[in-house]
């Protein structure tokens, strides 16, 4: 087969296949767990650390899968390998897992309660988006939109509600165009960036995270605690302000689809010399030599796509 391959609810299915019901909670209610993978290579980078977070957020939410975690890391291995050798040499994928209650059942017309929805896609990674920002950097702006208070779901949960960061992200990039939002928590503090963690670092303390608790448990922040702990780079999780972000020697971000990035403006504003700098350039090295890939070169190699 010429396309990817999608599975879902125990069916392997062509993409152009795959449908969801317009009355599964996913959508009515925006009730939907989920995580985001990628390779390098073609292999899956830290799966047992992001299945593991997905079983989490579904415990805590109380959906059962009805897939075991290692039924799940077979499927995610087969579903890579399928659809892997459909790229370009060396360009890599983006897996996405999800799970959802199943049927609204104010919507549905199914007498009984439905299994929960289970997919595994997978997309060639999007370079485009931040190719460029790995030697431009990419700005930041706080907006009035605050990050969800733990009140309304715990910080731990990876889900996909998020209409706070569609709010924030639209209303940064119209006061400070190019930027990316920046959430703070309701005494101030800087909690995450729109689907990314935030670190400092500052030369008399080092790399600075907010305190676990009050974050996702990032698995790329993970990733750059183990790598700053190698380069003997410090680690720290307090909190901290726009004021000190602004302030800070350098401002990164990392997620799992870029890893790492620098930024370079806030508010505005440049960040120390308005450029990347020496510690994210050893982080991102490191990472490279870790996964095999220039990460740099790979992403301005395929952005054009």
């Amino acid at each position: 087969m010429n396309e990817p391959w999608v599975y879902l609810n125990g069916k392997w299915l062509a993409a152009s296949k795959a449908a969801l019901s317009l009355t599964d909670a996913g959508f009515v209610l925006g009730a939907t767990i989920a995580e985001q993978v990628r390779t390098f290579h073609g292999k899956i980078f830290r799966l047992d650390d992001h299945l593991a977070r997905l079983e989490h957020s579904l415990q805590l939410v109380g959906i059962d899968p009805q897939l075991e975690r290692g039924k799940l890391a077979e499927l995610a291995r087969e579903i890579v390998a399928r659809n892997h050798r459909l790229l370009e040499l060396g360009d890599d994928l983006g897996l996405s897992i999800f799970v959802t209650p199943g049927q609204y059942p104010a919507y549905s017309a199914a007498p009984e309660p439905t299994p929960p929805t289970v997919c595994l896609h997978t997309y060639p990674l999007p370079f485009r988006y931040w190719a460029e920002k790995y030697r431009a950097g990419q700005f930041l702006a706080t907006t009035g939109v605050r990050q969800v208070p733990p009140e309304c779901w715990p910080v731990e949960i990876k889900c996909r509600s998020r209409m706070h960061f569609f709010l924030a992200d639209r209303q940064a990039a119209r006061n400070h165009p190019g930027s990316r939002a920046v959430l703070l928590d309701r005494d101030g503090n800087v909690t995450e960036a729109s689907t990314a963690n935030v670190l400092l670092y500052r030369r008399d303390e080092g790399l600075i995270s907010p305190p676990a608790h009050k974050i996702l448990h990032g698995i790329s922040l993970m990733e750059l605690f183990d790598l700053a702990s190698a380069l003997q780079i410090p680690c720290v999780e307090r909190d901290f302000t726009p004021q000190e972000a602004a302030a800070a020697d350098e401002v990164l971000l990392s997620s799992t689809p870029f890893c790492v990035l620098p930024c370079t403006r806030f508010n505005g504003q440049p960040i120390a010399a308005g450029r990347p700098g020496t510690i994210y350039s050893r982080l991102l090295a490191s990472w490279s030599e870790l996964v095999g890939v220039d990460i740099i070169h790979q992403s301005e190699r395929f952005c054009a796509r």
